[in-house]
């Protein structure tokens, strides 16, 4: 016998406890106790080759298989998060674009943790029911590619034409999407589309098979370094793009997805394909001619999951382990920082550890989220445009007069959640409260404009106090997938803005855009006849509310201060061709001539004066960094936000660099009357310049001049305040 706590137990009993006792063991990958990658390791470890390539692959309409002898359920990996959940009921703030507008990190870190809050709350419900594989927690968010052209359609979900700019507010996205908690992720965030990727969508040709020439310096220096700030910021996955550059497919470009990505940045998340990219290896750039050597190419080159419709290239991976093109040990590999990631989600934990887990629906469109949509509508707003301060609307009007094709329309871009109908206001919704009577005439049949009717503009402006001409693009006109023809206003919306203006007599008139990519407005920029220019972007469920807070001035905080994230050409010959990669002449950076509109322009309802500049230490070495400081006082009438804005000019360089860089911002509450002091460090990283391969980044020696201000120096097109300037110097 044996005895076992003094009791006796048989041979048999005790090789039947061992057993049930062994049944009921942790494998490894369970172990809570254990490193992240030993778990990620074992679990790897225990899978078939088949099962391997299955958890490698993102299939639209489709969760990865269930692993049932793991116990491992099914995951749905096709979370965009841009500015809220796309296609799910959840709150929804303002396109991407609108939100760099704002220049303000700390509501760009708000919107992008209150967006987590909600697909965590989605996901967290599903489990609670025992449903898997219907929610994810990977969003494909941010997008930080330069918004280089003005006719691009995707320019709405960037964060605008500035690499510093983007990187910043990547860097916001970032951390509130994943949260601070040491252990877990409350979801993961994904840089998008990597790299050298801002059109064209389908004009002149198609994005699945554009080349994208580039040299290594405009690499270097305008489409890399935002990537850089959002990887840095601890991004779990990256997501490459449909292009070539330089003549290599991106998802097979392993000096970008390999040598930069993960050796020079360290990166140790997981690469995604853009969808149907690995398909295009072979379909549209005919850099392949199979699938196997395609998903050869791309694993090789460093991508670990492809995002497809259809039947996944990757399916063809075992075949090339077969055929001696592909190791094994290769592609298990490639699985672990995939599976890494879900780990970090919590997804192999009890719930109770994460506290993550605890959070509810409670969570989706919550009052505080609406109050946020609403405040993050009122902070894009970019006033280009104010008459003798004919904003704010100072008293309430008898009648008033709202036409044009965006007037009546919920004005949302791509990747967009459906928000509840209860919380969603129009231009017309919102402003009408302005008055006692409003008439309303759209005027067209859409945003295109084909179809005009001047009579009903006309009936609608005659006799109202107050003129309000809502114009713009929408998803009909641009879109992934749209670019847009022309800078013109479509269709003829020109025509009913100088109808309204004719008709409206002596009242005022407030023009509202509403769009991404710059409009041609140089008509209504001109005319005595056009009062008020707002550029509004896409607001999301919040417009109405958010105008009519503007337009009434309701608080310091709805006092426009926004800034253009990208510069408004004045005609297209400005700007080079779409096609054309070179940097020179696109964005402010390199631009020639005036522009409609210049990056970091936008008004207030207030004026500032920024009243001393200061460097310290004025003489470095090469690799210090240096301080600036700058006051800046608000003239009155009203408290309002102002952004500061810093920009860094080289005098000496050896090699072509931007004639500006923005080099810190930041937005700030201010009180009439009352000096306030901002401080930045300027790095040494920002003051470099890519030399050559062989050299990479060097800080020069010379002078550099330094401006600070509400807006870009030397702009024809100016805001109602001064800009200072200083300099430093490099020596050794």
């Amino acid at each position: 016998m044996i005895y076992i706590d003094k009791r006796p137990f048989s041979l048999f009993a005790f090789i039947c406890l061992l057993h049930v006792n062994s049944t009921f063991s942790l494998m490894p990958f369970e172990d809570t106790s254990l490193p992240w990658n030993k778990r990620v390791d074992d679990f790897v470890s225990r899978l078939t080759l088949d099962e391997v390539i299955k958890q490698s692959v993102a299939l639209y309409q489709h969760s990865t298989p269930t692993i049932d002898r793991l116990g491992v359920k099914s995951y749905r990996w096709i979370s965009e998060c841009l500015r809220g959940y796309s296609g799910h009921n959840a709150t929804a703030f303002p396109q991407a674009l609108g939100l760099s507008a704002t220049f303000s990190t700390a509501l760009i870190y708000n919107v992008s943790e209150a967006i987590s809050k909600e697909v965590r709350a989605f996901y967290n419900d599903d489990i609670h029911h025992a449903k898997y594989g219907r929610h994810g927690l990977s969003c494909f968010d941010p997008v930080v590619n330069i918004a280089r052209h003005p006719l691009w359609g995707r320019i709405q979900e960037t964060y605008g034409e500035d690499p510093y700019l983007s990187g910043q507010l990547s860097r916001q996205y970032v951390y509130g999407l994943q949260g601070d908690h040491p252990r877990y992720l409350r979801t993961n965030a994904g840089c998008k589309h990597f790299d050298v990727h801002s059109g064209p969508e389908n004009i002149p040709v198609p994005r699945f098979s554009f080349n994208a020439k580039v040299s290594e310096r405009d690499m270097r220096m305008t489409y890399l370094p935002q990537f850089k700030a959002c990887v840095q910021a601890g991004s779990y996955n990256v997501m490459c793009s449909y292009n070539r550059i330089n003549g290599i497919p991106s998802c097979a470009h392993r000096g970008l997805l390999t040598d930069v990505l993960r050796n020079e940045w360290g990166f140790q998340g997981f690469v995604i394909s853009d969808s149907g990219a690995i398909k295009n290896i072979v379909t549209e750039h005919k850099y392949n001619s199979t699938p196997e050597d395609a998903a050869v190419s791309a694993v090789n080159a460093g991508c670990n999951m492809e995002l497809r419709r259809g039947t996944p290239y990757y399916y063809a991976i075992g075949q090339a382990v077969l055929d001696g093109k592909l190791s094994e040990d290769v592609v298990r590999e490639n699985l672990k920082p995939i599976m890494y990631t879900r780990f970090r989600l919590g997804e192999f934990d009890p719930p109770k550890m994460n506290p993550y887990s605890e959070i509810t629906m409670s969570e989706v469109l919550s009052r505080e989220h609406q109050q946020l949509a609403v405040m993050a509508a009122l902070k894009t707003f970019v006033l280009l445009k104010n008459l003798n301060g004919m904003l704010p609307v100072k008293k309430s009007l008898e009648r008033l007069a709202i036409v044009g094709p965006m007037a009546d329309m919920a004005l949302f871009g791509d990747y967009y959640p459906k928000p509840d109908k209860r919380f969603v206001s129009t231009p017309l919704e919102g402003l009408k409260k302005l008055a006692n009577e409003t008439r309303h005439a759209s005027g067209c049949d859409d945003a295109s404009c084909g179809s005009y009717n001047g009579t009903q503009v006309k009936d609608s402006v005659v006799g109202s106090q107050l003129v309000i001409v809502c114009l713009g693009t929408g998803r009909l006109l641009e879109a992934e997938g749209k670019d847009r023809s022309s800078l013109d206003l479509p269709g003829s919306q020109l025509q009913l803005l100088q109808d309204a203006a004719y008709y409206s007599g002596d009242a005022p008139l407030v023009l509202l855009l509403f769009n991404a990519g710059p409009l041609d407005v140089t008509w209504a920029k001109e005319s005595s006849e056009v009062d008020a220019i707002v550029a509004c972007f896409f607001p999301a469920q919040a417009t109405g509310q958010a105008l009519y807070d503007m337009v009434t001035a309701s608080s310091p905080h709805a006092i426009p201060a926004g800034r253009l994230p990208v510069t408004w050409p004045a005609q297209l010959h400005q700007v080079p061709p779409i096609t054309n990669y070179d940097m020179d002449g696109h964005t402010y950076r390199y631009y020639h001539g005036d522009p409609l509109y210049p990056f970091g322009y936008g008004l207030s309802y207030s004026q500032f004066q920024y009243t001393s500049l200061t460097v310290k230490p004025s003489h470095i070495a090469p690799g210090q960094n240096i301080s600036v400081t700058v006051s800046v006082v608000n003239k009155g009438p009203l408290d309002a936000d102002e952004v500061v804005q810093i920009y860094m000019a080289w005098t000496n360089a050896s090699v072509p660099v931007p004639k500006l860089q923005l080099c810190g911002f930041q937005r700030q509450l201010l009180k009439v009357n009352v000096t306030a002091t901002f401080t930045f460090v300027v790095t040494s990283e920002q003051m470099a310049v890519w030399i050559s391969n062989a050299e990479g980044f060097q800080v020069e020696l010379g002078a550099m001049i330094l401006y600070a201000g509400g807006q870009q120096p030397y702009q024809r097109t100016t805001v109602h305040s001064n800009v200072l300037k200083t300099s430093f110097l490099i020596k050794k």
